[in-house]
């Protein structure tokens, strides 16, 4: 792509679908996106179509591979670049049991060498962008030095990206969700990488709520990466290509969100897509406002139809015109 990319969204297991991306990019044209992770094992075996199919508004939009078979690594860098994805990331944070016993995600940064492989052999396959999303480290990496050698090793593979969560995962003693929020962060560890090797972009992940806290984060670093603040905050995109990207703002109201993303609802569900399994990635658009809750308590009944959000949309133009008549 021809401009930085200062800001994305995380990705997120069993949130960052292909729906949840549609909607997201509704409300920001520059933000980059990123899958859910997914597996080599499960691309090489799997339905891509099922997989890795997007819509084309996604772009820019980066598929995170989880794996640390070399040659399988280097199959899923070509593969993505026939499916004209913008970049490939590689996970080298996610701590979960699964994960672990895959042999890839947190625990490959105990092996640092296995990644700079994977990396050569990827760049070798493909001609994409190639990353690392890692964390500053991992159970008894106690040291800014071994943070600093992880990178450093990766580097000379022809990394020249990596985006850091900034605490540490332990794999042995905390859930996944206790490692999103139980291990200290210390921001000063990713800031300091980007001083010891300004040649390359520097990302920042963990504990970023508002955007007030991004821009700040973008005096010291490259890019800010925002997650479950995004999931639950979604209409908090809007902002963003204001506020990182200088551009002009987006003026969509929440109701024209939902009225564009209802469209797009229709188009899939004739094609078998479950309304519910789009519905639930925008349970947070009416996030601190009037009635948030009885919006979702709308999209959370046992059956959700489209019709129903026809029935919201008619209820706040009628609130409007009561506030304002």
């Amino acid at each position: 792509m021809n401009y930085p990319h200062k800001f994305s969204v995380a990705p997120m297991m069993d949130w960052t679908d292909r729906h949840c991306r549609y909607f997201y990019r509704l409300m920001s044209k520059r933000a980059q996106l990123y899958t859910e992770m997914i597996t080599t094992k499960a691309i090489l075996h799997g339905d891509q179509q099922r997989l890795l199919d997007y819509c084309q508004d996604e772009h820019p939009l980066v598929l995170q591979l989880g794996g640390s078979d070399i040659q399988e690594m280097a199959q899923c860098a070509k593969i993505a670049q026939e499916w004209n994805y913008d970049e490939v990331n590689i996970n080298v944070g996610c701590p979960s049991d699964r994960v672990q016993s895959g042999s890839f995600g947190a625990c490959l940064m105990n092996t640092p060498q296995v990644v700079a492989d994977c990396v050569g052999a990827m760049k070798q396959a493909s001609d994409l962008p190639i990353t690392v999303k890692s964390r500053i480290g991992v159970d008894d990496m106690e040291s800014y030095e071994e943070l600093s050698n992880f990178i450093s090793k990766v580097q000379r593979a022809g990394c020249d990206t990596f985006i850091i969560h900034a605490r540490k995962a332990w794999l042995k003693g905390l859930s996944p969700k206790e490692n999103r929020t139980v291990p200290l962060l210390n921001y000063d560890w990713v800031y300091q990488i980007k001083q010891d090797f300004p040649e390359l972009t520097i990302g920042i992940n963990g504990g970023i709520n508002q955007l007030d806290d991004a821009l700040k984060h973008l005096e010291r670093i490259d890019s800010v990466m925002l997650g479950r603040a995004i999931y639950h905050q979604p209409y908090l995109l809007t902002q963003v290509d204001k506020e990182i990207y200088q551009q002009k703002p987006s003026t969509l109201s929440r109701e024209q969100v939902l009225l564009d993303f209802i469209e797009y609802m229709k188009d899939q569900s004739k094609q078998g897509v479950p309304i519910r399994s789009m519905t639930r990635h925008i349970l947070g658009l009416y996030h601190g406002q009037p009635n948030a809750k009885k919006f979702k308590q709308l999209l959370s009944g046992k059956v959700v139809e489209l019709k129903h959000l026809y029935e919201w949309l008619d209820f706040k133009n009628s609130e409007e015109g009561r506030l304002n008549g």
